[in-house]
């Protein structure tokens, strides 16, 4: 399965999760975000950078993730009512089963809906499970923002 990631310049040269909170993550649990499509990459971008900082060098990274590793689905059924909203209560949620799937190792890679488009999925990839090694990095290509977009 091939995966798509936007990021600075700087930080593509390899696979990194930063260890920030997220969605999906507690602050300290290091998670790598990526979309199934190279749109949604991008709308996920434009959305968490509240189209500030857009102007940097980035690029998009194309990530292939074996066939053979174990995926965990969440799907929209699984997860709890306004899972989806933006605030800290809707996040604390998300991140509970970000944190149990990671704190598990039960998959190196878990899917779930995206927030922004619900048919749409983003793919995490836990950098600390066994089978991280075999994810690797094929191509990265410079990418900037359409200025519509800023």
């Amino acid at each position: 399965m091939e995966v798509f990631r936007i990021a600075h310049k700087k930080w593509s040269e390899k696979l990194l999760g930063s260890g920030y909170s997220g969605r999906w993550n507690s602050n300290g649990m290091f998670v790598i975000y990526t979309a199934q499509n190279r749109a949604l990459a991008c709308l996920e971008n434009l959305v968490h950078r509240n189209g500030f900082g857009l102007d940097v060098d980035f690029v998009i990274m194309t990530i292939n993730i074996p066939k053979q590793l174990k995926i965990i689905e969440l799907k929209i059924k699984d997860l709890p009512e306004n899972w989806n909203l933006t605030d800290e209560k809707a996040h604390l949620l998300c991140r509970e089963f970000g944190d149990k799937w990671l704190k598990s190792q039960s998959s190196c890679i878990l899917m779930v809906p995206s927030a922004i488009i619900k048919n749409e999925k983003n793919v995490l990839i836990n950098p600390n499970h066994v089978d991280f090694k075999k994810i690797k990095l094929s191509l990265t290509q410079p990418f900037s923002f359409d200025n519509r977009l800023k």
